[in-house]
């Protein structure tokens, strides 16, 4: 695996300062900008049953659980990154230590982080723009600017109604996001230019969305009322734990670096760096934002608001500064889905150089140095399921998903300690056996918070990618093939 590496054909071109910039361009988006809503709120289904409990104001308890979790599994991410520096990041450490099939398994988990969950992110930054354009005075037909599966599943008559009112084809009603689609677009292009061109672009939205998120909490800690603060937790710690489990997804984009180790200089320091620094600035932005939405507006208001941030500060009387924080907003929501559509093709790269997906997945442009055809198959697939799909369905698959990734490289940190205890590690998980072990129990227990239906889905997509593994990556492995 080293000696792949080595031979690869990407380029090194990040140093410690890029990776940060990368892991709070991939944390802070979606979910500060967008459903952090609903996790104060809640969710009701679309015949107006409790999907998930609000943690109310307690949403800062909700984002330091989830902050815990990932801190446990963010040093098992830093020991094995540090070790493994490949592109495929919890799949080559899976490969490591558990074996192959536990590698495919978190491969095609891995798709739920990445692909699956850009789909979530491009429809918030769907509903920012559209927040935009009114301030223009332009509004795009709600056929046009919504996906047909989030009227499907809405619970707001309203939305709902769209089924009936959109233009219809065989009976069939026609309802698309276009924004969201022609975001992911615009991104896939961008990132078919190369890794240094990418990484520079993500550092100016990255200066942007800390400017536009400092505004926030400058304008908005001036109408707190303390009012808004009872009841601190109406749910209890049940609205804590569900808060934590549906916020998880703002946190998921500190491992999304690691897919980035062999283009990477000197990854066996910057990659710990990277990943635990990013991690750390993200959740005391967190904290800040959470504590602050929740003073300038009732939280049982924030609900259905697909663009929160912007309706606290209209809410409390700010129009032109809710109107430029849906701007930062959505140059935001486009750094998320710059280094999520960076990180999925090269876990695609990494796993058709194993031979478990086809040869044309491992191609590297030879001016780019880019896994080009992964990068745009990745693009075209998020491109047309944000074009129909439902954000909140999407949250909640790509959090289980991630999750059980989580748990499969805390043990395999233990695993690889007992294997080659030693092998030269330039970073060590501290007290590794209870923080391995706490680690994969944090997340599960974060797993359990997630309602019934993901984790049906969950199964589906295991069972569907078994089937895949033994139907084409058992046959034409490297590794069985060479053994």
């Amino acid at each position: 695996m080293m000696a792949e590496t080595e031979t690869g054909g990407l380029k090194r071109t990040l140093g410690a300062g890029d990776l940060i910039m990368l892991a709070i361009g991939a944390v802070i988006g979606a979910r500060i900008f967008g459903a952090i809503g609903t996790a104060a709120a809640g969710q009701l289904g679309p015949k107006g049953e409790v999907i998930r409990l609000g943690a109310g104001p307690a949403l800062v308890l909700s984002f330091i659980l989830s902050a815990a979790v990932c801190a446990l599994a963010g040093l098992c991410y830093a020991e094995l990154a540090a070790m493994i520096p490949q592109a495929g990041s919890a799949y080559a450490y899976s490969y490591a230590t558990l074996g192959e099939i536990v590698a495919w398994i978190i491969g095609w988990d891995l798709i739920l982080e990445y692909a699956v969950g850009n789909v979530a992110v491009a429809i918030s930054w769907g509903d920012y723009f559209n927040t935009l354009l009114r301030g223009f005075g332009v509004s795009l037909p709600d056929w046009l600017a919504m996906g047909y599966r989030r009227a499907l599943l809405s619970h707001d008559p309203q939305v709902h109604g769209l089924l009936d009112k959109a233009p219809h084809v065989l009976g069939i009603p026609i309802l698309i996001n276009l924004p969201a689609f022609g975001i992911v677009m615009l991104i896939t292009w961008l990132l078919l230019r190369g890794a240094r061109e990418s990484a520079n672009a993500n550092n100016v939205f990255v200066i942007i969305k800390l400017a536009v998120l400092a505004l926030f909490v400058a304008v908005g800690a001036t109408h707190l009322n303390a009012q808004y603060y009872h009841p601190f937790a109406p749910n209890g710690f049940s609205g804590i734990h569900q808060g934590a489990a549906i916020l998880f997804f703002a946190y998921i984009g500190f491992d999304a670096i690691s897919t980035a180790a062999e283009e990477t200089k000197n990854p066996q320091r910057n990659l710990p760096i990277g990943i635990l620094g990013g991690l750390a600035i993200c959740t005391l932005i967190y904290i800040i934002v959470g504590a602050v939405l929740t003073g300038m507006v009732p939280y049982t208001k924030l609900g259905d608001a697909a663009d929160p941030l912007s309706y606290a500060l209209q809410f409390a009387g700010f129009k032109t500064v809710g109107w430029i924080v849906a701007l930062g907003a959505a140059v935001s929501m486009s750094a998320v889905l710059l280094v999520f559509q960076y990180g999925q093709p090269r876990i695609f790269f990494a796993m058709a150089r194993d031979g478990l997906l086809p040869q044309w997945a491992a191609k590297i442009h030879p001016r780019t140095h880019i896994p080009w055809a992964t990068t745009l198959a990745t693009g075209l697939f998020v491109a047309f399921w944000a074009l129909i799909g439902d954000d909140a369905e999407t949250y909640d698959l790509t959090n289980i998903g991630t999750l059980f990734a989580f748990v499969l490289v805390s043990i395999g940190v233990l695993v690889l300690r007992y294997k080659e205890p030693e092998r030269p590690r330039p970073f060590r998980v501290p007290f590794v056996w209870p923080v391995s072990i706490l680690s994969a129990a944090a997340c599960l227990f974060l797993m359990r918070g997630l309602p019934d239906t993901a984790w049906i889905r969950f199964a589906v997509w295991l069972v569907v990618g078994l089937v895949l593994y033994f139907a084409y990556g058992f046959k034409n492995s490297k590794l069985r093939t060479k053994s």
